[in-house]
């Protein structure tokens, strides 16, 4: 059923008659009457009582007449979404956040900034590993991921957004638990406790990296199975860890941070998205990222 039909229903049902409706439609009254007398046909029913002067509806008519109205009004309600959403007025947006990286105060400011730009625009947020988002992207259950990189996949675009510095987060007690900057030497034969590999490639080689430069190869205790989850374990006393800098926000009884004296590794950071993907909300978000980076 052709929607124009509708209207030329609603339009004679409201002005009474094919004369009066024809005029407001700007065409003319022949066309209307076979338009209207088409679409009973297609309905089988009669829709108007044609009398001397006018029409009036039938019963049919009369209880069809409100549902024409909605489907109408649900029709303009739909292309008024479909242009918000084209301009980037209205959506959704899936943002995917890598291990400790919703601890960044940046990121909840960013978010918080995007939503008051842009309160139509309904955002979720997923925390997860790196490989997890990347995956989530490549399903388009994600629209943009915060991960660590390097990602070595050709259907995902990626570009740096800023490199977080590190700290030694090591168990109360220990022997430099007091000073606030330490070498990284002073861990040297502890267990170093650390996440997979897997988890982030390029944070965890630059952990190895520092060490080596540093004049020693870490001894690997209990394996952490999330980045933050390293702290609780160094609470319990299992080990030291090189954590990033977000993580001081985790106030974990048994735990202190301190700053590296020298060269420290950094905990980089890229913005991924699904290469190809098009749309406005994705450039808006990493807009909004990169001024509070700027601040960062």
């Amino acid at each position: 059923m052709d929607l124009r039909h509708l209207r030329y229903f609603v339009a004679v049902a409201e002005r009474g008659g094919f004369t009066r409706a024809a005029e407001s439609l700007h065409m003319e009254q022949p066309p209307l009457s076979q338009q209207i007398r088409q679409l009973e046909q297609e309905l089988g029913v009669t829709l108007f009582e044609r009398l001397s002067r006018g029409v009036r509806l039938t019963e049919a008519g009369a209880c069809l007449i409100d549902q024409a109205r909605t489907i109408l009004a649900m029709d303009v309600q739909f292309r008024t979404d479909a242009g918000s959403i084209a301009r980037g007025e209205q959506g959704r947006l899936r943002i995917g956040l890598a291990g400790a990286v919703s601890l960044l105060p940046l990121i909840p400011q960013a978010i918080r900034l995007f939503r008051d730009r842009w309160p139509g625009i309904v955002l979720t947020m997923e925390d997860s590993n790196t490989p997890a988002l990347i995956d989530a992207l490549r399903q388009r259950r994600l629209d943009i991921a915060i991960i660590r990189p390097p990602v070595a996949e050709p259907d995902i675009a990626t570009t740096p957004l800023l490199d977080e510095p590190t700290v030694i987060a090591l168990p109360s007690g220990h022997p430099a638990g007091e000073e606030e900057e330490i070498d990284l030497a002073r861990i040297a034969g502890e267990p170093l406790i650390i996440f997979d590999r897997a988890l982030g490639p390029g944070f965890y080689d630059a952990i190895l990296s520092a060490c080596q430069a540093a004049g020693f190869t870490p001894a690997f205790g209990q394996g952490a199975p999330q980045i933050a989850s390293t702290v609780p374990l160094v609470a319990a006393g299992l080990g030291v860890s090189i954590v990033p800098d977000c993580l001081r926000q985790i106030h974990a009884g048994g735990v202190t941070y301190h700053a590296i004296r020298g060269t420290a590794p950094l905990a980089s950071l890229a913005i991924a998205t699904l290469a190809g993907a098009s749309g406005p909300l994705v450039p808006r978000f990493v807009e909004t990222l990169r001024e509070r980076v700027v601040l960062f």
